[in-house]
């Protein structure tokens, strides 16, 4: 079942002005280091940098929430999966808001779609909750 839809779109100018206006500080506060690491091997570091902020604010959407005292920036994390699609991870109060809204006996599960069109881009993000897999338990054995 869906528990969260959020979408996003973002002027790539508008996250190019704050990476010259403020430069690091921007960058710190709003980006994990594993994030800003990943741009520097991009040839378009502005244009990444406005795609994971676009899907950051879907996914505060989708949280029904938005950045706040008790979700920051770095507690969406944007990153790329084995095949170079994009992951949510979520931490801190993110998680905590997450959880909540995730039904008893479910786990949630996080999706997210990024698309650019320079000088635009586009993020959406949906959960959904998935019952939770009951494991057999192991048997006993008896030894004699």
């Amino acid at each position: 079942m869906i528990i969260g839809i959020g979408a996003d779109c973002c002027a790539v100018q508008r996250v190019e002005g704050a990476i010259k206006r403020q430069g690091n500080r921007f960058l710190a506060r709003v980006f994990t280091d594993t994030e800003r690491a990943a741009a520097t091997s991009r040839p378009e570091p502005a244009v990444y940098f406005a795609r994971r902020f676009a899907a950051k604010e879907a996914c505060v959407k989708a949280l029904g929430s938005g950045i706040s005292g008790r979700i920051g920036w770095r507690d969406v994390e944007v990153l790329n999966g084995p095949a170079g699609q994009p992951i949510l991870r979520l931490s801190g109060g993110a998680l905590r808001r997450l959880a909540r809204m995730t039904p008893k006996g479910h786990e949630a599960a996080l999706h997210v779609s990024l698309a650019d069109d320079p000088p635009m881009v586009l993020a959406f993000v949906l959960f959904d909750a998935r019952p939770k897999v009951q494991s057999a338990r192991p048997r006993r054995t008896r030894h004699k």
